[in-house]
């Protein structure tokens, strides 16, 4: 693994793992339904999907270089495209006028989950999301080292989110119990889309460029 290389993934992923969305706003429910164990036990569900993820990439970028070197090139074109895409409308988001109200947290009736109900929750949450998918057929590739193991760098990329979204999710999951009045704020989060549409869209021309 290049260490620029992984720098760059880090960056990528810590502002991708602290972007306000659907795993993020099932956490603080489940959460505020059963707890810091539905919380974090739902936290572990959304961060095993990543490995599938990361598995099917894999498997996608292995063929590739074993085919070609300009199927790999190609690749990596798409998936700069598909940066400054995302970059794109994360930027509309963040500049787009809200017209709601800053959400509060409702009021749930606390009640038993199992472990199993939390933790299938959070993995179908993640693995039947299209974006994490796309993203991360558009991501990895571009950090990993062709002259390399494409399965193992992946997979330990894909560790390295892990242990990155289970911080910030189950740090989440304590706010949440901790200050029961705690909304979504809508200027943080417009702040979080700006800084991460900046980002990919940066990425994604250099990465074309090269």
């Amino acid at each position: 693994m290049i260490s620029d290389l992984f720098w760059a993934y880090l960056v990528a992923i810590t502002l991708l793992t602290i972007t306000p969305g659907v795993d993020t706003l099932l956490v603080m429910r489940n959460t505020g339904r059963g707890g810091l164990r539905d919380g974090y036990v739902t936290s572990a569900g959304i961060c095993s999907g990543l490995f599938i993820h990361a598995t099917l990439s894999a498997l996608g970028i292995s063929l590739l270089l074993v085919e070609t070197a300009w199927a790999f090139s190609a690749l990596k074109w798409a998936g700069a495209c598909y940066l400054v895409w995302l970059g794109i409308g994360s930027l509309r988001q963040a500049f787009r006028r809200s017209k709601a109200p800053a959400a509060s947290a409702e009021t749930v009736v606390r009640r038993k989950v199992t472990v199993a109900v939390s933790f299938r929750e959070g993995l179908l949450s993640n693995v039947l999301n299209p974006k994490t998918a796309l993203f991360y057929m558009a991501l990895l590739p571009q950090f990993v080292d062709p002259a390399g193991n494409a399965f193992q760098q992946s997979l330990m990329l894909a560790g390295v989110h892990f242990l990155l979204a289970m911080l910030w999710q189950c740090g989440l999951a304590w706010v949440v119990v901790t200050f029961r009045s705690l909304g979504v704020n809508a200027r943080l989060k417009q702040v979080l889309n700006g800084l991460t549409g900046g980002f990919f869209v940066a990425m994604g021309a250099k990465l074309a460029s090269t």
